[in-house]
């Protein structure tokens, strides 16, 4: 079912509905489809009303060369470039979570533990923002970088984004390998010097053959989460 033809959807079920898609049809995005969602998911809030997000959207063949050239580089050994602060290495149940979703993943796959080649193959998916027909990478102004709030506006436009993209029948992940190497795609997607690469989306029509789309994360709980102040026992 395309985009055009698809129910409409309430908010909650969008929501709880959406999953990461990594595996995509080869089918075009229309470009009106694109700006619809892009107008819709520029809605989300931002301090002070500075919306200092941009979207450089790619596909065709400046997509595949994104997508050679990060490639070839993280296979030759090129130290990772990207532009936003990286936490390093995951420690505690931040790891753990890290871990289940990828045990998830690679059963649906059928990727063995000590399957290198199948581990591999997996990874440079990443790293090809997994064959997505459309990446949308999302900059912010160079001007208000070095705080912490353009990359919290930048989040919540990205989540805009995807929910958007679901409710019109268009699967995302938000993906970070696609731009490890950012002089690559600076290059290739006509990057202004004035913006600072945060992430980047991968987009397409999910294709429902591949066995990882099915994969839904496990979330914690409100009460693991949440912590309630000043309520009566009661409500």
């Amino acid at each position: 079912m395309n985009a055009q033809s698809r129910p409409q959807v309430g908010f909650d079920e969008v929501v709880l509905g959406r999953r990461s898609i990594r595996g995509y049809k080869p089918d075009p995005v229309p470009k009106a489809v694109i700006r619809e969602i892009l107008e819709i998911a520029m809605r989300a809030p931002s301090s002070l009303n500075t919306q200092p997000w941009n979207f450089y959207v790619v596909a065709g063949k400046p997509l595949d060369r994104i997508r050679a050239g990060n490639t070839e580089r993280n296979l030759a050994g090129v130290p990772a470039s990207r532009e936003f602060r990286s936490h390093g290495e995951y420690a505690g149940v931040h790891r753990e979570r890290q871990i289940e979703i990828a045990k998830q993943l690679f059963a649906a796959m059928g990727i063995d533990r000590h399957d290198k080649e199948a581990r591999l193959d997996w990874v440079l998916r990443g790293f090809r923002q997994f064959d997505a027909p459309v990446s949308i990478v999302i900059t912010y102004d160079r001007s208000i970088h070095g705080g912490d709030v353009a990359p919290f506006d930048c989040g919540a436009v990205v989540n805009a984004l995807v929910n958007a993209a679901w409710s019109r029948g268009l699967g995302c992940v938000i993906n970070s390998q696609g731009i490890m190497q950012s002089p690559v795609v600076r290059e290739h997607a006509g990057i202004a010097e004035d913006q600072v690469i945060m992430i980047c989306v991968a987009m397409g029509y999910p294709d429902d053959d591949f066995p990882a789309n099915p994969v839904v994360s496990r979330r914690k709980s409100v009460d693991e989460a949440a912590v309630f102040v000043g309520f009566d026992d009661g409500d």
